[in-house]
């Protein structure tokens, strides 16, 4: 789960340091334990790196003052070993004369590194990229070429990677790709590869996106693609132009990503739905596979696995057999051909998610996918991918992404029932009025969940998954420990923490009737009590009454416990865009 780059151009220059430096900060979501770059210049190959945030780095590191024709980047979220100075990327081989950046898991790396140092190389950090370096070095002074050498390192590897590697005095950068995310940009006198289009997107809006088993090399004027076993890839027909503007991976005068992104929940939401009906005939693919199925597994990580739940509560209620999944206990449950796999995964690029539509695949379930980047490793795993169209989202706690999930299952369960025609065209004006109504009761909110230390969020039908979901956010960006129950289950051990002024927080869009009970319990033992009701009212301490049916009151519930937490964690102090210990994309088991 981290952010890799790399730079090649014509000309040697500091503009390269700049590229490479704004690179960095647009994948800092990626991982922010270290940073650091090498340069390739007339002089040989120079490496300056550090523990800490991308800002410090630069400015402690003085990387603006380095000069190159080639530059790769890093910014790592720590797997192995701890973050520190030395366990820093780039790494290097024992001469300084390879540098390497990685993004993934080597899981054979001990073995490799024993036998390394047995032929006498030396190590310095407690990575497993490290490896990589020293595996290139070895296999050059065997009498490979550079990149023979860096297909042999490669082959040996065994586990996940995005690679990027450099040789002294070569204007040519190497890669290779597996499960993790690789692209490359397509410039004038230039050419990039990196862990995702943002990083790249001010110089060029052209791109190819890399498969799994991919490598091959960029120089200024060429790329060169092939598979692991050598055969040539024509990557001119996979050129495709991105449509986003450079403005949208900007703040554009928000103080935070997560703020901006929330706010851009209802533009991201029609474009999502606009998206997936001018692609008719994928939708209708789509909701044929399931209306055939005879089981749907909704197989999803996080708040992807949250719009999971909310998909899979909407086909209980029509009588579906529907069974939700942890990506990561995928091999707990056995599927067969007759099954439909709906994985959701926001990049596409989730490993535990991607493993486990493999694992299903091979035991003849059909694969449908909801993903929000074009050409992902799910997508291409799947038998039909649907496309959400909610642009980049930087904030590593996912908001306007969510809520198009929701939209994108909305609208799914809408074609295959019939239902909710006419509601699903009002979600975009729902969530307009919600973000401006109670914006302001979102942060008296967060300011007052900011003082606790623990929360309960509680919930029944389609309640369950978004008061999940509020738990995990405000878990997330303010560090309030926070537990979610079917309000029901609350009686069943959690109500015995529940003590004068511990704050309790009700999604109340199903079931009315039943939360009116549990809501009147905690207020018994002294719950502080927060809501958000659809119509009816449960006399909570601190009340949000929407107005709306059920279903449109999701569309609303959604935007608010985002800003709740949020606003807790300004008012705590954190930076909600880079909540500590997590990364965007997880592509690691």
């Amino acid at each position: 789960m981290c952010g890799i780059i790399g730079v090649v151009c014509q000309e040697e220059s500091r503009r390269i340091a700049e590229i490479t430096v704004n690179a960095l900060k647009r994948l800092e979501y990626r991982g922010y334990d270290s940073v650091g770059v090498a340069s390739v210049s007339s002089r040989g190959i120079e490496v300056r790196k550090a523990k800490g945030k991308v800002d410090d780095v630069v400015r402690i590191k003085r990387i603006p003052e380095l000069t190159g024709f080639l530059m790769i980047g890093h910014t790592r979220w720590a797997t192995h070993g701890p973050p520190s100075d030395k366990n820093a990327h780039p790494h290097t081989d024992c001469k300084g004369e390879v540098a390497v950046v990685h993004n993934g898991t080597i899981k054979n790396y001990r073995e490799l590194r024993e036998e390394l140092e047995s032929l006498g190389h030396k190590f310095v950090s407690e990575t497993d990229t490290e490896v990589i370096p020293h595996l290139i070095e070895e296999f050059m002074k065997r009498g490979m070429d550079s990149f023979s050498a860096f297909k042999a390192a490669i082959r040996a590897l065994h586990g996940s990677y995005a690679v990027l590697a450099i040789v002294k005095g070569e204007r040519k950068i190497y890669f290779a790709k597996k499960d993790n995310p690789l692209v490359i940009g397509l410039g004038n006198g230039m050419n990039f590869v990196a862990s995702d289009i943002p990083a790249f997107l001010d110089e060029t809006d052209r791109v190819i996106v890399l498969k799994d088993g991919e490598l091959g090399y960029v120089t200024p004027e060429e790329v060169h693609v092939e598979t692991l076993e050598g055969n040539v890839v024509d990557v001119t027909k996979r050129t495709i132009v991105v449509t986003w503007k450079s403005e949208s991976v900007t703040k554009g005068g928000y103080p935070h990503f997560m703020l901006k992104e929330i706010h851009e929940s209802p533009v991201a939401v029609e474009d999502t739905i606009n998206g997936m009906l001018s692609d008719m005939e994928t939708l209708t693919e789509a909701v044929k596979a399931l209306a055939e199925a005879r089981r749907v597994i909704v197989v999803a990580s996080g708040t992807s696995y949250h719009a999971g739940l909310y998909f899979h509560e909407l086909l209980l209620s029509e009588g579906y057999n529907s069974l939700p999944i942890i990506a990561s206990e995928y091999y707990t449950v056995k599927a067969n051909p007759s099954d439909v796999v709906l994985a959701i995964s926001q990049s596409g690029e989730t490993l535990d998610v991607v493993q486990a539509v493999k694992s299903f695949k091979t035991k003849g379930a059909k694969v449908i996918s909801l993903t929000n980047v074009i050409g992902s490793a799910l997508a291409r795993e799947s038998d039909v991918a649907l496309y959400m169209r909610a642009g980049p989202e930087i904030g590593v706690a996912a908001t306007k992404t969510f809520v198009s999930q929701l939209a994108s299952l909305a609208l799914l369960f809408s074609e295959l029932t019939g239902s909710f025609k006419e509601e699903i065209k009002k979600i975009r004006s729902i969530l307009e009025r919600t973000i401006e109504t109670y914006e302001g009761i979102s942060k008296e909110w967060g300011e007052e969940l900011a003082k606790k230390s623990n929360a309960y969020y509680l919930g029944r039908g389609l309640g369950l998954p978004l008061a999940m979901e509020g738990a995990l956010k405000i878990k997330e960006v303010a560090y309030v420990h926070a537990e979610a129950y079917p309000a029901g289950e609350s009686k069943h051990g959690p109500i015995a923490l529940v003590s004068p002024g511990f704050p309790v927080f009700f999604i109340n869009v199903d079931k009315s009737d039943l939360l009116l009970n549990n809501h009147a319990e905690m207020k018994a033992r002294g719950a502080e009590t927060f809501a958000i009701s659809s119509n009816v009212a449960l006399g909570a301490d601190h009340e949000i009454v929407l107005g709306l049916s059920d279903f449109l009151s999701t569309f609303a519930v959604a935007p608010i416990i985002q800003l709740v937490s949020y606003y807790a964690a300004v008012t705590r102090g954190y930076d909600p865009d880079k909540p500590r210990n997590l990364a965007k994309t997880v592509t690691v088991e």
